[in-house]
C-alpha cells in the first residue's frame, strides 16, 4: 500500500522517475509560433432540437495506418473544419466561418509505434490502475481542483476563470445536441462542512446554492424549475449527499458552447474524431486555479512517455478518479493509449508537467480524453483509449474562443 501511495505522489507531483541521463533530456515547454485563427462571417442557424443521445457513435475511424496514407488537408479544408458552431443558453445557434493566417502546411509526420500486447477488456485492462482521490487536501488543490463534471455525465477541465474544455460528443453527437445540453451545467467540486453552519431552509440564497443556480434572482417558477433540475442531476448521478464533510458539487449554468464544424456536421458527413473537443463558457466566473493550454509535444518529449488525467468515472459514484499511463502510439491529431477509464471520464483534460524556459515545472493541458475506439492498424481492428491532441491550429482556435478576436495567440 505504501509503495502504491508513493508512486501516486511521485506521478501526481510530476517528478520524473528516471536515471540521471534521462533527466538531461529536453523535457521542456517550447514556445512556438502558431497560426492565427480569425473570425470571418457569422450566420444564424435554426435552433437545434436537443434530442440526441449522449453517446459517441462513429461508423468508422480512420486508423493509424490509414492516417499515414491520407493527403495533407488543404487550407480551405482546414478552415472549414475549424469554423465553429455556437449554441447559446436560450437555444439559439450560430455558425462562424474562420480564416487561418500564417499557416505553413507541412507533411503529416509518421506515427510512432511500440509493441503492445492485446487487451482482454475494454477501457479497464488487467489490473485497475486508477486512483480515487478522497483526501480533501488533494481534491481542493491544483491540479485535481481543475477537474469538473458536466450535467450530461461527462468530465471536463477548467482552462480559464470562465471556460471549461471537454469532449464535443459530451454535448453533440455529430448531428444534433444531446438531451439535457440546452440547460447544461458544470459541477465544481467543493467540500461539505462538518456540522454547524446550517442554512435557513427558506432562504433564497440557500436554495440557489443548493441547486447550483446562477441565473438572475427570480420568480418562484424559476426556483421550482431549478429544483427539479437539481433532483434530476442527483438521481442520474446516483445521489450526491455522501458523508458529512465529503465532496459535493457546486453547479453553474453554461452561457454558450463552441464546437468545431469538423465535429458538428449536422448530418452532411461523418463527424471526425480529430475534432472531438468543445469549449463551454460559464455564466459565472469561478475562483479556482485553472490549467493553461499547451501544444501537444511529440511522444519522445513526454517524460517516461506518460500522460495524466482525472475525471468522474461513472463506476465510482462521484469520486474523482486519477490515472496515468504511457502513450502507445501517436498520430498528428490523436494519442493512442491504454489508460484505465470508464464512461464518465470522457472529456477529461490530459496534461503533462514540463519545464518552462525559466526552469520552473508547469502542468498544461495537451489533449482531451475522447474515449474507447476501434481503429484499423495494418489491416486489423485494434481498440484503444484515444485522446485528441491540441495541435497548433487547435490551440489558436481555442485561444480565439477563450480570449476573443483581439487576443494575442501567436505563441503557444
Amino acid at each position: 500500500m505504501e509503495k502504491t501511495l508513493l508512486w501516486l505522489i511521485f506521478f501526481t507531483l510530476g517528478w520524473p522517475l528516471t536515471d540521471g541521463s534521462e533527466m538531461e533530456q529536453d523535457f521542456m515547454w517550447h514556445l512556438r509560433k502558431v497560426p492565427r485563427v480569425v473570425s470571418d462571417r457569422t450566420f444564424h442557424l435554426t435552433s437545434p432540437t436537443f434530442e440526441a443521445d449522449a453517446k459517441m457513435v462513429l461508423k468508422k475511424v480512420c486508423g493509424i495506418e490509414c492516417q499515414k496514407e491520407l493527403p495533407a488537408p488543404s487550407l480551405s479544408d482546414l478552415e472549414d473544419s475549424l469554423s465553429y458552431e455556437t449554441v447559446f443558453e436560450n437555444g439559439t445557434r450560430t455558425l462562424t466561418r474562420v480564416k487561418v493566417q500564417g499557416l505553413v502546411l507541412e507533411p503529416t509526420p509518421n506515427t510512432t509505434a511500440r509493441g503492445v500486447s492485446a487487451r482482454r477488456k475494454r477501457q479497464v485492462y488487467g489490473t485497475d490502475s486508477r486512483f480515487s482521490i478522497l483526501d480533501k487536501r488533494f481534491l481542493t488543490n491544483f491540479p485535481f481542483n481543475t477537474a469538473v463534471k458536466l450535467s450530461t455525465g461527462c468530465s471536463g477541465v477548467l482552462v480559464s476563470p470562465k471556460h471549461v474544455l471537454t469532449a464535443a460528443h459530451c454535448v453533440h453527437d455529430g448531428k444534433d445536441y444531446v438531451k439535457g445540453s440546452r440547460k447544461l451545467r458544470v459541477g465544481l467540486l467543493k467540500m461539505r462542512n462538518k456540522g454547524g453552519g446550517k442554512r435557513r431552509r427558506g432562504s433564497r440564497r440557500s436554495r440557489r446554492e443548493a441547486n447550483g443556480d446562477d441565473q438572475r434572482e427570480g420568480s418562484k417558477e424559476n426556483l421550482k424549475e431549478t429544483g427539479k433540475a437539481a433532483r434530476r442531476r442527483k438521481n442520474s448521478a446516483g445521489g450526491q449527499r455522501g458523508a458529512e464533510g465529503g465532496p459535493s458539487f457546486q453547479w453553474t449554468r453554461v452561457k454558450n458552447t463552441h464546437i468545431p464544424k469538423g465535429w458538428a456536421t449536422g448530418g452532411r458527413g461523418a463527424a471526425a474524431l480529430d475534432y472531438d473537443y468543445a469549449l463551454l463558457e460559464l455564466k459565472r466566473a469561478h475562483k479556482k486555479k485553472y490549467m493553461d493550454l499547451g501544444i501537444s509535444p511529440a511522444l519522445r518529449r513526454l517524460p517516461g512517455g506518460m500522460i495524466h488525467f482525472s475525471g468522474f468515472d461513472q463506476d465510482r459514484a462521484d469520486q474523482l478518479v486519477y490515472r496515468f499511463c504511457s502513450v502507445s502510439e501517436e498520430s498528428s491529431d490523436l494519442l493512442y493509449q491504454y489508460c484505465d477509464a470508464q464512461p464518465g471520464s470522457t472529456g477529461s483534460g490530459v496534461y503533462l508537467r514540463l519545464k518552462e524556459p525559466d526552469k520552473h515545472w508547469k502542468r498544461k493541458i495537451i489533449a482531451v480524453y475522447s474515449g474507447h475506439q476501434w481503429v484499423d492498424v495494418q489491416g486489423e481492428q485494434k481498440d484503444y483509449n484515444v485522446a485528441v491532441r491540441i495541435t497548433p491550429l487547435k490551440y489558436a482556435q481555442l485561444c480565439l474562443w477563450i480570449r476573443g478576436e483581439d487576443a494575442d495567440c501567436a505563441y503557444g
